[in-house]
């Protein structure tokens, strides 16, 4: 499981980003140019499971790492997903 301070980290992250995404669109919208601030990279924001924190076998599609895609799966949780057997 990932430390806590990474997951805080993370959100924190994310929530920069969302803010930085809202203020160039609307810029966009007045019809004007906008730079984000210094420091600002892309590069920075990585993938990680919403309900664990992993980072690795992250599954992009659902959100959610490997383990915890398999446990949602298996309780039902994922919509219209179905364990497969033959």
């Amino acid at each position: 499981m990932a430390r806590k301070a990474l997951i805080v980290k993370h959100q924190k992250l994310l929530r920069k980003r969302q803010r930085i995404y809202e203020e160039m669109k609307k810029a966009k919208e007045e019809g004007r140019e906008y730079t984000p601030p210094k420091g600002w990279q892309p590069t920075k924001y990585y993938n990680r499971c919403l309900s664990s924190g992993k980072t690795r076998s992250y599954m992009r599609d659902f959100g959610v790492s490997r383990q915890a895609f398999r446990r949602f799966a298996r309780e039902g949780i994922i919509m219209g997903l179905r364990k497969s057997s033959w």
